[in-house]
Parts: structure tokens; sequence; C-alpha cells
């Protein structure tokens, strides 16, 4: 194909995906389902699909469900324990299995067992007021239907019995409780991303990899003029668009703040890079048959949190410790230095320099966290897996994550823990900002895409969505039968009743 400066017919699109993630390959699969004619392109600056955050090296979660993550249920200034968030984030969940497990039906995903693995989720935490907290923890999301079968043991024998590595040379008189939901899930999002590109290319959708958008800017007539360049070859050219999706992780700032709309306004970044300790000795990951989720540090990031987690990576199975946060001015891990003081603006310099201000806790927290020897991050596994030797686990670098930053009420600024979705008034280019809990809420978040920006088109989707996702617009905490049957069904079709 002729890659000429200028745009050429070959060059429009009714949609361009910016990267080959979950989110741009989820975006692409449903559109291309509800939509077969339209033309689709999909460029991606690296040599292939989910190589970035999606990759389940560089994603610190694999797996989001609210069932163990202790940041999604905060007690509040009255002593109750809030489940409104967790509630939320489980629902979402269940549309991404319902999706799933359609794909999965249709062939556009291959067997199960090369994403998606059965695996029980685990809170554990130790002191008197932290098993208080679990307690009170338990008995608020056991009267949630979405959690009615979580269990719950302040019995170090029976924790044992759940995860060993947990009660191993434990002091038998150390307070400890654990919370366990039997039916989680470990994901390998890279593997889904893959595996959707790969639908995407056999349904004719361009794909065109160690491509980079570098810009975008409207076109006189409506459409979105982007330049791409060729990172294998150098050349360089123009695609249009009528509807773009910014779906490139860290790099999706700077494109949105290059296409100048409005709502990007006020928007910056705060970069938060991770590392993880993986077990060298594959005879102690055998040991542990779950993802164990404790108490975030105070001042750290909710993507900080740690957990003893097991994971399925293209069938092998194993056990990492983390994360440790860091500190770089990348926006990706493949990304430059550059990014962070590149991403300053006029509209988002106050907002930023509030953040700073207002979170020396955080920062505090970064130089601490930096400043730990290999010693110091196997004494933090010790806390979870007393046993632990330091010569049997290996420090692995993960990915970039960008916090949002953006104003808040005040016309100030706050650091948000979360994903934001980013639209234009007219529905034509959206992007997506921030992390966790990200890859595992894809589905719904490119519903919500669709209904804000194909306003024209989502009634006459809606009877197709609801193939694809039964409980589509409905809330299954609300109802117990269809949550039972949802679950029933997702469960069988991706092979977790086995």
């Amino acid at each position: 194909m002729s890659e000429s400066p200028s745009t050429t017919s070959s060059q429009r699109f009714d949609v361009i995906l910016i990267g080959g993630g979950i989110m741009s390959t989820t975006l692409g699969a449903i559109l291309k389902e509800l939509q077969p004619e339209w033309r689709i392109a999909l460029f991606e600056k690296l040599d292939g699909a989910g190589q970035e955050s999606s990759d389940p090296w560089n994603n610190a979660g694999t797996g989001h469900t609210a069932f163990c993550e202790l940041n999604y249920t905060p007690r509040g200034t009255d002593g109750s324990i809030s489940t409104a968030k967790a509630c939320g984030i489980a629902e979402q969940f269940h549309v991404s299995r319902q999706l799933w497990s359609h794909w999965v039906r249709e062939g556009t995903l291959g067997s199960p067992r090369t994403f998606i693995n059965a695996l029980p989720h685990i809170s554990f935490v130790w002191g008197e007021k932290n098993c208080q907290y679990l307690r009170d923890r338990y008995e608020a999301m056991r009267a949630e239907p979405l959690f009615a079968h979580i269990e719950h043991s302040e019995d170090l024998d029976a924790i044992g019995e759940w995860a060993p590595l947990l009660s191993t040379g434990r002091a038998a008189e150390q307070p400890v409780a654990a919370s366990k939901f039997e039916d989680g899930t470990d994901v390998d999002f890279g593997s889904v991303s893959r595996q959707l590109a790969g639908h995407l290319d056999s349904e004719g959708v361009e794909l065109r990899y160690s491509h980079e958008v570098t810009g975008l800017s409207r076109g006189t007539d409506g459409r979105w003029d982007l330049k791409v360049k060729n990172t294998a070859g150098g050349e360089k050219f123009t695609a249009s668009a009528r509807f773009v999706f910014v779906g490139a992780g860290g790099g999706a700032l700077s494109l949105l703040q290059s296409s100048g709309i409005e709502e990007i306004r006020g928007f910056g970044g705060f970069p938060v890079s991770g590392q993880f300790l993986r077990a060298l000795d594959t005879s102690t990951a055998e040991q542990h048959h779950a993802k164990v989720y404790g108490l975030a540090s105070v001042g750290a990031p909710p993507m900080s949190v740690p957990h003893l987690d097991t994971r399925f990576v293209e069938g092998r199975r194993s056990l990492m410790f983390g994360p440790y946060a860091g500190f770089s001015t990348n926006f990706l891990k493949s990304g430059s230095y550059f990014d962070l003081p590149f991403s300053v603006r006029g509209h988002n310099l106050l907002p930023m320099l509030r953040v700073g201000a207002t979170n020396t806790s955080l920062v505090t927290y970064l130089l601490k966290e930096i400043a730990k020897t290999h010693k110091k991050k196997v004494e933090a596994l010790r806390d979870f897996f007393p046993e632990a030797e330091a010569d049997k686990w290996e420090l692995i670098t993960a990915g970039q994550r960008v916090q949002v930053m953006k104003k808040n009420e005040d016309g100030k600024g706050v650091l948000q823990f979360g994903t934001e979705l980013i639209a234009a008034a007219d529905g034509s280019i959206a992007g997506l900002l921030g992390a966790s809990p990200g890859a595992s809420t894809a589905p719904s978040i490119m519903f919500k895409l669709l209904e804000r920006c194909f306003p024209g088109q989502i009634e006459a989707w809606k009877p197709h969505l609801e193939v694809m996702v039964p409980s589509y617009g409905r809330i299954l905490n609300e109802d117990e039968k269809l949550l039972s049957e949802v679950t029933e069904s997702t469960a069988e079709a991706l092979q977790l009743d086995v």
C-alpha cells in the first residue's frame, strides 16, 4: 500500500483505533460485530498487540472483581463499610465474563484456558484493628447478592488450608483474618488482546503494527486527520476517520491534548512505575493457588496494594509479590523521559501543582519505595509468606501507570485513582485515561463509550448487545435470579466449573 504524506482513499476509515491493548481490541471486536461493513484500522507503535499495560507481566491486577481488593470497601467516618464501589466493579466484571463467553461460543476467542483460569481470591490481614475491619467487611459484603458466597476465617490452620504459604512459619499468637471467594479468576489480558487482534485481522480490519500516531487534528470535512509514522520503515502518512478511539494507555493524554477538544482541558497525568518479586523456585509456586491481597501502606496509591499472586501466562504457572512502586517520568514502559514535562499545559499546570502540594504522603511513600533494597522488599514479602527466602525471588519491572490529575469543583486539582473516559461533545473522538480497574472492566467501559459517542445507533444495536451480554442495562445485584443464571452460564462457557 502506498504511504504518501497525503490522505488517500485507502487511508480513509469509518473508525481508527489507536493502541493495540485490551481497550482498543475490545472496542474493535464489538464494533465489527455490530457494524461488519464499517472500515476500521488499528495503529499500534509496538510490533504486536497487548505488549504494554495489557501484558500480564505489566498488569498489576489480572482480574479485578472487587472480591479481595480492600481499597474498594473503605470504612466511612461513621464506622460503616461501604460496598458501593465494590458492587460497581463486580457488576462490570460480570459484563466482561458474559462478553468473553459470547466470544468463546462464536469462535472470536479460543479455548478459555488460553486466557482465563479459576483461582480463589483471598483478602488477608493481621493485627487486631485490621482483623476487626475485615470482620466488618465480611458482614457488609455477604449482605450483597454479588458477594453472598464470601467465606471468612480467623483461624490460622483454616487459613493455611486456603493458602499454605500464609500460615507456614507464622507465629500462632499473631491475630490474623482472611476472607475468601472460591470462584475468583486469573485473566491474561495480553492473550485476550492478541486473540481479539487476530480476529479483527481475519475480519478485514487493517492492523498496522510499528505504526505510531504522532498527532491528530480536525479536518474541514469534520473527519479526524491522524499523522502516522511507520517506525519500522520511517514513512509518514495521514489517515482519516469519522470516529477515533485513543486507547494508547499512558500515551493517550498527549494525543487527546493534540486533538484540541475542550473536554481534555485541566487533565494531567502522574506516572507511577512498579516492580514485582517473582518466584524462581517452581515448587514454591505450586504451593500457592490464590490471589491474596492485603491492605495498602499509608499514603500508597491503590495500585500499590500488596498481593501474593498466582498467575497463568501462556499455560505456565507463576507466583509474584508486589508491586513495589517507583517513579519515572515515562508515561509508557516504552515511552520517553520527556512524557511528563511535555504533558504540561497552561490549563493543567495549576491542577498538577495542587496535586503535588496536597499529596505529600504519596511523595514520601514513593521515595521510601525507591530506596528499598532487595532485602527490604523480601521483608515485605515475609509479611505474607514468613518463610520466603531472598535468593529464590527475582525482581522484575512491571508496566507504567498514569494516574489522572484533574480539576475538582474548586477549579484546583485532585489526584484520581480510577479510569476516566474522555469524549468530545459531538462523540467523534474518545479516549481513556487512568489505571485500575481498567482491563478487567474494558467491556463495560466500551459499552459506555458506545452510548455516549453513538447515540443515533445505540437503540438499533441494543438487541444485539443483549445477545452479547444478557444483563446489558440491568443490575445483577438487584436481580438474584438473573445473577445466578449469568454466573452459571459464564462459568460453563469459560470452563470455570471444571
